[in-house]
């Protein structure tokens, strides 16, 4: 089902992207007529850019935007926090910059590829920035909410509900998620050592699926989509499942058994380099899949506006058909928001258990 889903992301990404191609090249690349300026210049300035509102989206900013009104962006401005030895440090709403028109304090906003970044208008400075940028701030959002549902669930727990009594509120939702994560993810992969590592599961799995829901509501960030977000959690994966490892898993790296001498040197190649390769899958496949999901969301949108520059007649018949395909891929996504909370918890699991697996299996004999 997920190779499905994938598939099919995939297909559409590809498609949607030819059509922006196709479109933006012939309405940008036609001069205007009498050897007037090319229409590049006045579409960037007052047509629909699609690259501006995809980037916008998947990447980081420094305030949340919401929507635009009568051509001014409207949305919640954040925090602002540099340190520099010229100036010491400097402390201000991202507001003073009016979305990188104007310069404040001798700081400037640049729009990059990659997002947004603080620079200091004289080179020579050197600028340390610390500010509350959108993914920060629901990413500690998202932490808040996690650790609040995770203690009054205990709480409820302590006080006997759910115990001696039918489980309540809350306990009615996630009470089945946590059962699930320990019974189909920790016990087979992990063995007598699945409650050591539940509270591990359990964290990663809440926490990738709160921040994934989270960034299907229009005007939040798409945290999960963000490459530093997935690779501080395959590092902290790759951290757990290197201290979890034991002689047995180094020596099938270094000394394969049952392989011919002449093949060792390449398997132990291959083999040390999957040690890196397994965290690296958790990071790229997480983030290339919220990605491509938020990407189709706004390419279906972004349709509707395309075709309307060309003709506001074609902007209101493909309407329907862009909403009606928008809606059908955000409850895919929202299926996608589990999936890959369930998949990335699944996969890490497997890895810790791969790390210990001699040992598990000489438990497993003693047992029997």
């Amino acid at each position: 089902m997920g190779m499905r889903l994938l598939s099919f992301k995939s297909l559409l990404v590809a498609a949607f992207s030819t059509i922006f191609l196709f479109f933006t090249v012939s309405v940008f690349a036609n001069p205007e007529p009498g050897g007037q300026e090319p229409v590049e210049h006045s579409a960037k300035k007052e047509g629909f850019d699609a690259k501006e509102v995809i980037f916008g989206h998947i990447m980081d900013a420094h305030d949340f935007h919401l929507f635009d009104w009568n051509g001014h962006p409207v949305g919640f401005p954040l925090p602002v926090i540099l340190y520099s030895q010229q100036k010491g440090l400097s402390v201000f709403m991202s507001s003073r910059f009016e979305h990188g028109h104007t310069e404040y304090n001798g700081y400037k906003l640049v729009k990059e590829e990659i997002g947004e970044k603080i620079a200091a208008v004289d080179p020579a400075e050197k600028v340390y920035d610390f500010s509350l940028t959108r993914n920060v701030v629901q990413m500690l959002l998202a932490l808040i909410v996690l650790v609040w549902i995770l203690i009054s669930i205990a709480k409820a727990y302590g006080k006997g509900l759910g115990v001696t009594s039918a489980p309540k509120g809350k306990q009615n939702f996630f009470e089945p998620i946590i059962t699930f994560v320990r019974d189909e993810v920790a016990k087979p992969n992990l063995g007598h050592k699945a409650n050591k590592y539940l509270p591990y599961l359990l964290t990663v799995f809440f926490f990738i699926l709160i921040n994934n829901i989270v960034g299907l509501i229009p005007g939040t960030a798409n945290v999960t989509g963000n490459i530093a977000f997935t690779a501080v959690l395959g590092l902290i994966s790759f951290f757990v499942i290197i201290f979890s490892s034991n002689s047995h898993f180094w020596g099938h790296i270094f000394n394969p058994p049952g392989v011919p001498g002449f093949v060792k040197p390449i398997l132990i190649l291959v083999e040390f380099l999957s040690v890196f390769i397994k965290p690296f899958a958790l990071i790229i496949r997480l983030f290339a899949n919220m990605v491509a999901g938020h990407i189709i969301i706004i390419c279906l949108i972004s349709l509707i506006f395309i075709f309307a520059q060309l003709n506001p007649i074609a902007g209101w018949a493909a309407s329907p058909v862009s909403i009606a395909f928008t809606i059908f891929i955000y409850f895919i996504e929202v299926l996608v928001a589990f999936l890959q909370a369930f998949i990335f918890t699944m996969l890490t699991a497997v890895f810790i258990g791969q790390a210990f697996e001699g040992e598990h299996h000489a438990a497993e004999s003693t047992h029997h």
